[in-house]
């Protein structure tokens, strides 16, 4: 379920944050989803459990997780979860293009980005 690439230039914790957020936007992981303990996805992806532990700590002052003393951590049960994740996700979406704004990169060039990692069509781009 999680894929981590520990050749990446990103932390590996900043990795599992992300997936696990993914995860809760998509709706694989449910609210009040049990999270696998510290150590057990640290032994499941090869990782050091500390780096698991900074992650859920991460999460979990985010708001999209929680944890119970005795019983683990879970995902939030929060109606608002899903909305912060999106927006966090959007802030990114922003950063993006004004990053490519500043490097020179034109509109077009940036919009036909967008539809590639979309991967949208010439015809559904038509469609929109």
């Amino acid at each position: 379920m999680l894929e981590l690439d520990l050749q990446s230039r990103h932390p590996i914790y900043e990795q599992l944050k992300n997936q696990i957020s993914r995860l809760v936007l998509t709706g694989t992981l449910q609210p009040h989803d049990q999270l696998p303990s510290v150590r057990t996805l640290a032994r499941d992806v090869g990782i050091n459990p500390n780096t698991v532990q900074k992650a859920y700590q991460d999460l979990e002052r985010e708001g999209i997780i929680y944890s119970a003393a005795g019983r683990g951590c879970f995902v939030s049960g929060d109606d608002m979860v899903g909305e912060k994740l999106k927006e966090m996700y959007l802030e990114g979406v922003e950063r993006e293009p004004k990053r490519a704004k500043s490097a020179g990169i034109s509109y077009d060039d940036a919009a036909n980005a967008v539809t590639r990692a979309y991967g949208i069509t010439s015809k559904e781009e038509e469609a929109l």
